[in-house]
């Protein structure tokens, strides 16, 4: 794994390096106008507003936000499919959308300038990750309503690279052509990243003598655990990209590959809070909580403290002048309650990826036994481990016993075959809820 210590100051914008001051300033400025923008434009956030008392000209202050109300998923659901643009619909470029368990997925629009902002946050991601002009990008990111595939891609061109659009899928030919075309980054999510790296061994190739000289990796949470799998692996240096298609999609935040100290939100475009989940009280910079944002320069579909349910904390700057966000411990709609034990699936990661002899892919499984949850945790054998029976056993009872300690509940372990857990070519399902099967 490489490691970079200098940054040219001459790549960076102004913004990167400006003083606390006059960050503020502009964040100031560019909220009272979102603010503006969102009242006079979207019927729901006028409706909203006036619900609450209060007015874009009642905030004088950063701090004022916190007055006002908060969008939430539900919100965009309700007003499927345009109802939240502030924009007519002639003048939105394009439309993404979100996959949603309700049947309606959450639909985003940006007009012209909103897709060439995302384009040049996207450039600045990639080139605090360590991109420059002229690198050759391989993006397994999924394109198409998903904003993953073209918000990278976008901002890859944008920077001046050479982008190979792959998409998702078809594992053997990423293989082929990362090994044919010699690219410099790969733009996927870690699980699917960590699939590629099991073709590469499969096909007896080893994945670190690749070309491959940084990972930019995003679009599910994943632990400082499998960032160190993913780097020992392939031999390249693994950084987070951070976003989400209701706020503007991939390039929201992104680690600077100098420092690997969490995303840098790029708070010129996004003004971030954290807040108690339950209570919803603004918490101070440090308190681990849930992320909300708040658009600064969206014109087609303004977002007003939207709720991300990602939780996190922020932390202070250090290779930019911008606040840091904590890598995501999980999402408050996602955090699982045992017998009373809250349980987030990255907590789960992290004990797997403690054993040498078990691989990162493992699915979770809830079920329930009377009036009781229950939870099973099956995971697999690396290919370079002991398959007999008494070791998998081994392996279950130590995985077993170390859930039980660490987080303090009783957990079924099986350990399978090398390659019996199901492969993701995206985002991976980690948790497989029998319970609303059966209900």
């Amino acid at each position: 794994m490489s490691t970079v210590t200098t940054q040219d100051p001459d790549l960076l914008e102004p913004i990167e390096t400006a003083t606390a001051d006059e960050l503020r300033d502009l964040q100031l400025k560019r909220l009272k106008w979102s603010l503006g923008h969102a009242y006079d434009n979207v019927a729901a956030y006028r409706r909203k507003f006036d619900s609450a008392g209060i007015r874009p000209a009642d905030l004088k202050t950063l701090e004022d936000l916190a007055h006002f109300p908060f969008t939430t998923k539900q919100d965009l659901r309700e007003h499927y499919p345009f109802g939240m643009f502030a924009v007519p619909r002639k003048q939105v470029a394009r439309i993404h959308a979100s996959s949603g368990t309700t049947g309606k997925p959450t639909v985003a629009g940006y007009t012209r300038e909103d897709i060439d902002t995302w384009a040049r946050l996207v450039a600045r991601s990639i080139r605090a990750a360590g991109g420059r002009a002229g690198d050759l990008v391989h993006i397994a990111y999924g394109y198409g309503l998903f904003t993953g595939g073209l918000g990278a891609h976008y901002g890859a061109e944008k920077l001046g690279c050479t982008v190979i659009p792959m998409s998702g899928g078809q594992t053997e030919k990423q293989v082929q052509l990362i090994g044919d075309f010699g690219p410099d980054i790969i733009m996927v999510t870690p699980s699917y990243l960590l699939n590629i790296a099991d073709e590469f061994e499969r096909q007896g190739i080893d994945p670190a003598d690749s070309s491959l000289r940084i990972a930019i990796c995003g679009a599910e949470p994943w632990t400082d655990a499998m960032r160190t799998e993913i780097e020992t692996r392939l031999g390249l240096d693994a950084v987070d990209i951070y976003g989400l298609s209701e706020v503007m999609g991939p390039g929201v935040a992104n680690e600077c590959i100098e420092t690997k100290d969490g995303p840098v939100i790029w708070e010129d475009h996004f003004y971030p809070e954290i807040i108690d989940p339950q209570s919803g009280q603004t918490l101070t910079d440090g308190a681990e909580g849930e992320l909300v944002l708040t658009s600064l320069t969206k014109q087609a579909m303004p977002v007003i403290r939207y709720r991300t349910r990602d939780l996190t904390r922020l932390l202070p700057p250090s290779a930019r002048s911008m606040r840091r966000m904590a890598r995501i411990a999980g999402r408050s709609d996602d955090m699982l309650i045992i017998r009373g034990v809250n349980v987030f699936p990255s907590q789960i990661e992290e004990l797997v990826l403690r054993q040498n002899e078990l691989s990162p892919h493992y699915v979770i499984e809830l079920e329930r036994n009377g009036q009781l949850d229950a939870i099973s945790v099956r995971c697999e054998l690396r290919p370079d481990a002991s398959s007999a029976a008494r070791s998998r056993d081994a392996s279950a009872l130590m995985l077993q016993q170390q859930i039980k300690a660490y987080i303090g509940i009783s957990a079924r372990v099986e350990v399978g075959q090398p390659g019996c857990i199901e492969r993701s070519v995206g985002k991976a399902k980690r948790i497989v809820d029998k319970r609303t099967l059966l209900a």
